[in-house]
């Protein structure tokens, strides 16, 4: 016995498309709604909507593009694998700007041939680092 719900033959109606009789039935529906007067006005209504769209859409992604391009230009260099990475109590400073102070007070041989002690010559280098202006 045949199911009764099972058509024999396939189905004639297209899946997901419009066709022209379609379109034209659409048309009268919205002819007899709307009025003849009124269709322009909306036609004219909805083509403002999709180039407003389309004109936002286009202003984002440039905005989006823009801040790609400046990320790629502010954000700095990673440290290359060779290149010693700087100790945590060091300040790293850009290239090409020589060392203000050494870090650590050098002793300087006094002119009169070495009669100071260390202390002294360590006082004396303190003294000349403060007299030097930053």
């Amino acid at each position: 016995m045949r199911a009764l719900f099972l058509p024999t033959k396939p189905s004639t109606i297209p899946m997901g498309g419009i066709g022209f009789p379609e379109l034209i039935i659409i048309f009268l529906v919205l002819l007899l709604v709307f009025g003849a007067k009124r269709i322009p006005e909306i036609a004219r209504g909805i083509g403002k909507g999709i180039r407003e769209f389309k004109s936002a859409t286009n202003e984002i992604s440039r905005e989006i593009e823009n801040e790609g391009q400046g990320r790629e230009i502010n954000e700095p260099q990673a440290p290359r694998q060779g290149a010693p990475q700087p100790r945590q109590g060091q300040q790293q400073r850009p290239q090409g700007q020589p060392q203000d102070r050494p870090s650590e007070p050098a002793a300087e041989e006094p002119a009169d041939g070495g009669s100071q002690s260390p202390g002294a010559a360590e006082s004396n280098a303190q003294g000349q680092e403060k007299e030097q202006p930053s």
